[in-house]
């Protein structure tokens, strides 16, 4: 497994299960299932339980290292690191496939909340569609 670029968080003992999962989340694309965080780390070579990523990932999130998302209202979650940038993802209905977006549709949009007291920290944004495999003809 790669080593990880990222220094090591504080207060968090360094095992090898734990640098391989944060390797794979520094060296993801997008974020990654718990399984396809598993098949990252057998494909290097390691062997690693499921049951153990997740109490690593969740570590990792009462931590603050990583990001949990739920994608499309199912139990199925995923991770990335969090890198504290704000980010949206497009999601395929036919295949799962997370594609980062570039922009956020939301930047200029201000709700009107005023009146109400309300003073808005951030927002969840999921878009779903069909990638270019799964498109219906």
């Amino acid at each position: 497994m790669k080593r990880t670029q990222t220094p090591w968080p504080s207060g968090i003992k360094k095992t090898r299960p734990r640098a391989c999962v944060l390797g794979v989340l520094e060296n993801a694309s997008a974020p990654l299932s718990a399984s396809q965080i598993v098949s990252q780390i057998e494909k290097s070579g390691d062997a690693i339980w499921l049951s153990t990523v997740y109490r690593i990932l969740d570590l990792f999130v009462k931590q603050g290292i990583v990001v949990r998302l739920a994608v499309m209202n199912s139990d199925m979650a995923v991770y990335e690191l969090n890198r504290f940038e704000h980010k949206h993802y497009a999601v395929c209905m036919g295949c799962r496939k997370i594609v980062p977006m570039d922009n956020c549709p939301l930047e200029a949009f201000v709700p009107q909340l005023d009146e109400s007291g309300f003073h808005v920290l951030g927002h969840h944004l999921e878009i779903y569609g069909y990638c270019r495999d799964c498109e219906p003809k």
